[in-house]
């Protein structure tokens, strides 16, 4: 009963930890806020049942993300590709900036987000991990359960891919 007690605690500490950021990602991938929603409390009872089982977990957020990961994609397939990161980078406007330099940023949000979504899966995916969310290169991996050197040519591949996308649409903004 006390180990139960204790899982629970880790658990409830996670989600206060994590669970945000985790919605956050999620929400980026499926673009349905109802979705995003259920599929983060899927990831903690995922990982309560996983831990609840005797397994310790050394890096929880990486652990997380990896479930919430896995989750999504399997709901992407189940229900075909939807409309992927809408106005992605339009929540990071700088809130001092001028009324003229926010219309710039939305307006390049709003190619990069245009070019973001025609990429493939993979691209997109390595891409958010890496530049979003800001992941290592290892911690990128063991969420997409690739090698890292996957990851590098990946990513690398998915920022020309993006950069080729944002040129032919007549942007010139730099990644």
């Amino acid at each position: 009963m006390q180990d139960n007690a204790r899982h629970q605690e880790q658990i409830i500490e996670w989600y206060d930890k994590y669970s945000m950021v985790l919605f956050k990602y999620i929400l980026k991938m499926i673009q349905d806020t109802q979705q995003a929603e259920d599929l983060t409390q899927d990831t903690f009872i995922k990982a309560y049942t996983y831990v609840k089982k005797g397994n310790e977990i050394t890096y929880p957020k990486t652990f997380l993300y990896r479930i919430a990961h896995n989750l999504t994609i399997d709901h992407i397939r189940k229900n075909k590709p939807i409309q992927m990161i809408k106005d992605f980078f339009t929540t990071r406007e700088d809130p001092g900036a001028s009324v003229e330099a926010m219309v710039e940023i939305r307006e390049s949000s709003k190619e990069l987000y245009e070019a973001l979504s025609v990429l493939k899966v993979n691209y997109r995916q390595v891409i958010i991990l890496r530049k979003v969310e800001e992941f290592s290169v290892r911690e990128t991996a063991e969420i997409l359960n690739w090698s890292e050197t996957k990851v590098k040519t990946t990513l690398s591949r998915g920022l020309q891919a993006l950069a080729n996308e944002i040129h032919k649409g007549g942007a010139t903004n730099e990644i």
